[in-house]
């Protein structure tokens, strides 16, 4: 009996690629709701069997917990838009989760900023 021939292994990143840049465009355009203000999409991660998708955000403007919890309400309509943009048999549902890393990134930056500062003045 033949094996069967694994799925491309990049399949699953090209997948959540395009729901990233599909969800920015919906979420841009066609999602109406105030509390939803200035969202970046900046990752999307897949499950192996499509099922359910991740979907990390950042926020400019506005409140973080009001913007997930928007987000979450807005899932099935985000899905629904997903559908019909995206040709494959299962399409995820949505996760919204507030990304932190940019926070993080700039509390790292602040730290480091501190210590050289602090080195400098013992020399």
């Amino acid at each position: 009996m033949p094996k069967r021939k694994a799925a491309a292994p990049n399949r699953a990143f090209k997948v959540a690629d395009q729901i990233q840049r599909d969800l920015t465009e919906l979420i841009a355009r066609e999602l109406k709701d105030p509390r939803v203000g200035m969202v970046t999409i900046q990752a999307v991660e897949v499950t192996p069997d499509y099922a359910h998708a991740k979907v990390f955000f950042s926020v400019l403007t506005g409140d973080v917990d009001e913007t997930t919890e928007a987000l979450n309400q807005a899932a099935g309509f985000l899905r629904n838009g997903l559908f019909k943009r995206l040709h494959i048999h299962t399409v995820p549902t949505l996760h919204f989760l507030f990304d932190r890393t940019t926070e993080r990134a700039a509390d790292m930056n602040a730290l480091i900023a501190q210590a050289v500062a602090s080195r400098s003045k013992d020399d």
